[in-house]
């Protein structure tokens, strides 16, 4: 959850720079916008990949016990087409 609180922190701290660049077309602030921008997205980023690794790790230890057992490969022979008749 900590990670949660970083981003919204990061949201609110580019507020006063969007208004700036929006309203009073101060290309400074428009910088810092796209900076911030830029490590949300990276923030994002992490998140997600953080997120996918839990999901998978748990998912392992459940999917271990749950998982249907393979079906065995059929023998060589049986696999193989029968010869065509000669007349």
């Amino acid at each position: 959850m900590n990670n949660f609180s970083k981003l919204k922190d990061l949201v609110m701290s580019l507020e006063g720079d969007f208004d700036k660049f929006y309203d009073k077309q101060n290309s400074a602030a428009g910088t810092r916008v796209r900076k911030g921008m830029q490590e949300l997205k990276n923030m994002a980023q992490e998140i997600r990949t953080e997120v996918q690794n839990m999901k998978n790790t748990s998912g392992e230890a459940a999917g271990a016990k749950a998982a249907p057992a393979a079906k065995k490969a059929a023998p060589a022979a049986a696999k193989k087409a029968a010869p065509a008749k000669k007349k």
